[in-house]
Order: C-alpha cells, then sequence, then structure tokens
C-alpha cells in the first residue's frame, strides 16, 4: 500500500487552550495510539489534503522534528461543523508483526456485456469493504472486473477475497450486479399491456360473429335455413 509522509512537531502542551491556538496558527492536533502511550503532535492543515480528500487508501509515517518516524494508519478525523476544516485527527500505529483492519475502496473495471449488449444497468452496492491484513499486505484497492457480467450475474465478496488478507464481510455479500434497467422494464410492461389488449380485441370480435341460438348451436351449426310448417 502506498504511503504518505506527513511532517510534523511534538506537542508539549495539551488541551482546549492549546489546541484553539494550534488551530488559530494553521496547525491540525494529532495523537497516535497504539504505542506504549499516546503521542500528541501537530502538523499543517494542508498535510492532510493527499490524505483526507482522495477516494484511495493510504498507510502514514508520521515524521517528527527529533528525527523519529512512526507508522500509521488514519482512525479517526474530526471537521467544524460550519467551516469544514479538519479540527483534530487520531492516527492508530502500525507494528509489522500485528494484523490491521482498514477501509479499503473496490474499484471497477471493465464493461458489463450485460449493460452494453442488453440494456442493463451495473448497480455498485459496494464502494468500499472493511479489510484485516498485515501492514505489509494491505491492498491499494480491490478490484472488480465486471467484464464478464451478463444479465442478474454479480460479483460478491467471495470473487475479491484473496489469501494474504481478510475481507471483513460474509462472502455472499453483494458488491455489484447487473440489473435490467427501470426503462428497459417499463418498454417490456408496455408491450405486454398491447399484446392484452390485441388478444382481447380479437375474441370480442369473433363473440359477435356468430350468436348461438336455442341448445347453444349457430345457424350453420344446425344446417342452414329453418323449413316452413305445412
Amino acid at each position: 500500500m502506498k504511503s504518505i509522509t506527513i511532517n510534523g512537531s511534538k506537542r508539549e502542551h495539551v488541551g482546549k487552550v492549546a489546541s484553539k491556538a494550534l488551530r488559530n496558527a494553521g496547525k491540525v492536533p494529532c495523537v497516535i495510539y497504539g504505542g506504549e502511550k499516546p503521542l500528541h503532535f501537530s502538523a499543517d492543515e494542508l498535510s492532510f489534503s493527499k490524505l483526507v480528500y482522495t477516494p484511495d487508501a493510504h498507510t502514514v509515517v508520521i515524521a517528527l522534528e527529533d528525527g523519529s518516524k512512526t507508522d500509521a494508519v488514519l482512525q479517526d478525523i474530526q471537521f467544524h461543523p460550519v467551516t469544514d476544516k479538519i479540527i483534530h485527527v487520531d492516527f492508530f500505529q502500525l507494528h509489522e508483526g500485528k494484523e490491521i483492519s482498514m477501509i479499503i475502496p473496490v474499484r471497477f473495471e471493465g464493461t458489463a456485456p450485460g449493460v452494453r449488449d442488453a440494456g442493463g444497468n451495473l448497480q455498485k452496492n459496494k464502494r468500499k469493504l472493511s479489510v484485516r491484513a498485515l501492514p505489509k499486505n494491505l491492498p491499494d484497492f480491490l478490484l472488480a472486473d465486471v467484464s464478464t457480467l451478463n444479465l442478474n450475474d454479480s460479483i460478491t465478496v467471495a470473487d475479491l477475497s484473496d489469501e494474504s488478507f481478510n475481507i471483513l464481510h460474509p462472502d455472499s455479500q453483494v458488491v455489484c450486479q447487473v440489473k435490467m434497467s427501470r426503462v428497459s422494464l417499463s418498454i417490456e410492461e408496455e408491450e405486454g399491456d398491447e399484446d392484452e389488449l390485441e388478444e382481447g380485441a380479437e375474441g370480442a370480435e369473433g363473440a359477435e360473429g356468430a350468436k348461438p341460438t336455442e341448445g347453444g348451436e349457430t345457424p350453420k351449426e344446425q344446417g342452414g335455413e329453418a323449413k316452413p310448417e305445412s
């Protein structure tokens, strides 16, 4: 998985007053959990643009002024309710031999025959999936190749599984599927209604053309005109 480096400085003071002063200076208060004790630091708000404003997943290298570096992943981020500025970020430290859970994006590739040739619609049920793996085995994305999907075909979690990581969803979970589009369904329903109307009209014409007499027989079935009585 690709990694992003964020340069920061250790925080000497913590608390609301110190955090507010950092934000006023264009800094973001941050904490790294998962080590022997929480590590408090701050970094420029612009440092988080490639990490936050992207659909891709990344690990992070926190490089501090004292020369220390910590491998971590983004755990939580808080935004100001009015300005949407980043006001706090939590990280979780990575350990080489310890598995970690991350949300990984699903990348859809190819054109489904059921869409191209049959007028279907590709429904993307899951755009992100939770994955658990060792840091070195975390994928950048999960690839869903839809180039073989016909109408009513689907790709499930089982189709995206790999021995190097564990997807934390049921194997039967549908990731994407090709379904008949609403437009096509409407056209089929209209054509079905027209066929029923035509069949009904033909039946009505046949009924009017030959009315049965007593006994349920038509004049032709009775052998022609009736002879006058003598």
